[in-house]
């Protein structure tokens, strides 16, 4: 009944602590109102008193009922109603540029360097509400997976659909796969441009220079984060395939090139990051959605209704009854 109901002077329920006053008084002076006779004995009086007599007090009654409500009213019960308007001042288009060479098999991210990414990545992309996402994907060579839009349920799924599957070339094209996500951005028109540009090797592949690839993301001030994924020392990967068409595994050293990955975002303006696990990975993701904040206004709509004006009434009613009852059935008794 009282959902969602609010008091906008609060303060006038203080009122309510001059009602035991009023009682007191009202018990201390209710004989005085009636007139007395005095007489030497009351035995010929002597009978029970009228019903209307006992139900005097009720005069008082609805007189607190009434004042009790007008107290209410005077403390303006009101619902309130808000609707929201947001409004995107400062959109950002963000490209995540992915190694998927076969060494992104490896297992020191369980289950897989690759899964954990997926997962990793998933889970920020269901934060970027306003922004647009797209995909590259390298190995020897670079390609488009998903142009930058604002639906994530596609990028979503295109990520998932990643895998490593031999059909480009293996290897680790770093200067491509970033030339790829320059050329996605570069015509953009967003208010802030960001690469994500993850890889688990050293550059081997490719015919695009990393450094150049850099000075194009300069050129078109387009920000670029870089993360080393892979453990200190050793991982377990793929190292040759079997007769029957699945991996061979074994230990290899990990090797990333960590000098150039800090170079590029250095001279982008964005950050490098080493994840040496799967909760590293998962840290570095929020890092750079808390550092990536798209400016986001948001217009808030008040429509209040009061509900005083049903107390009021009823007060009114009771004071009319009281008045009414005072001056006919009770008249005799005053």
């Amino acid at each position: 009944m009282f959902e969602g109901v609010y008091l906008a002077n609060p303060n006038y329920l203080w009122l309510f602590l001059s009602f035991p006053l009023l009682i007191v008084w009202y018990f201390l002076t209710s004989k005085k109102v009636q007139p007395v006779l005095k007489i030497s004995s009351l035995k010929g009086f002597q009978q029970k008193s009228s019903f209307l007599a006992k139900l005097q007090p009720l005069l008082f009654v609805l007189k607190l009922l009434s004042l009790s409500l007008i107290i209410l009213a005077l403390s303006r019960p009101q619902t309130m109603d808000v609707s929201t308007r947001t409004k995107t001042n400062k959109g950002i288009d963000i490209v995540m540029a992915i190694d998927i060479s076969s060494s992104m098999l490896a297992q020191d991210l369980k289950p897989n360097r690759l899964s954990s990414l997926k997962r990793v990545a998933s889970s920020f992309i269901d934060d970027r509400i306003s922004d647009r996402i797209g995909l590259v994907i390298y190995a020897g060579e670079s390609y488009t997976k998903t142009p930058i839009t604002s639906d994530r349920a596609i990028v979503k799924n295109a990520l998932q659909d990643i895998r490593y599957d031999g059909i480009i070339e293996d290897g680790t094209a770093i200067g491509m796969g970033l030339a790829t996500a320059v050329n996605r951005l570069k015509d953009s028109r967003a208010k802030s441009k960001v690469i994500i540009l993850l890889t688990d090797g050293v550059n081997n592949s490719g015919f695009i220079d990393p450094k150049i690839a850099s000075e194009l993301a300069v050129e078109y001030q387009i920000k670029t984060y870089t993360i080393g994924l892979g453990s200190n020392g050793t991982a377990r990967a793929p190292v040759g395939i079997l007769p029957n068409g699945k991996f061979q595994y074994g230990l290899t050293k990990v090797e990333i090139d960590e000098a150039l990955l800090k170079t590029i975002a250095k001279n982008t303006g964005g950050l490098y990051f080493r994840a040496t696990d799967n909760k590293k990975l998962e840290e570095i993701y929020s890092e750079i959605n808390k550092l990536e904040k798209t400016e986001v206004e948001e217009f808030k709509y008040y429509n209040y209704d009061e509900k005083f004006r049903p107390l009021i009434l009823l007060a009114l009613a009771l004071i009319l009854i009281e008045w009414l009852a005072r001056n006919t059935l009770f008249k005799s008794f005053i």
